[in-house]
């Protein structure tokens, strides 16, 4: 297994991975319950196919149905895309990124700003020699 999947996902697959995240775990009739505009259940089930083949999913057998769960910690997940996100829109500039989400300073609470400072302070201290 690659230890970070490829990022090329189509709108349907970031959906199915939603899906799945949100559930922990989920059946090709529960992802395809909950897509909204869904899809034909053959097509979900392809895509569930299509996001093994790229790593993302696994599937055990129980019963007479498959249950797909992420192969990938959503934590970890997030932070490959991330970095995608800061590498594609911000020319690989952390510091422009945290602007760009700084500039909506009203969405941000007191208590994530004082998370944000210790990040960065934290952060500061490792980079610092010693």
């Amino acid at each position: 297994m690659p230890k970070h999947p490829p990022l090329n996902l189509s709108r349907r697959e970031r959906q199915i991975m939603e899906i799945v995240y949100q559930l922990g775990s989920a059946s090709a009739a529960e992802v395809h319950a909950r897509m909204p505009d869904p899809p034909t259940y053959t097509a979900v089930r392809g895509l569930l196919r299509i996001l093994e083949e790229k790593c993302h999913l696994t599937h055990e057998r129980q019963g007479s149905r498959y249950v797909y769960r992420p192969l990938v910690p959503k934590e970890r997940a997030g932070e490959s895309v991330l970095r995608h996100v800061v590498r594609t829109f911000f020319d690989g500039s952390t510091s422009r990124a945290v602007a760009a989400l700084l500039g909506r300073e009203g969405e941000i609470s007191a208590e994530e700003m004082q998370r944000l400072q210790k990040l960065v302070g934290d952060a500061s201290a490792r980079e610092e020699p010693s």
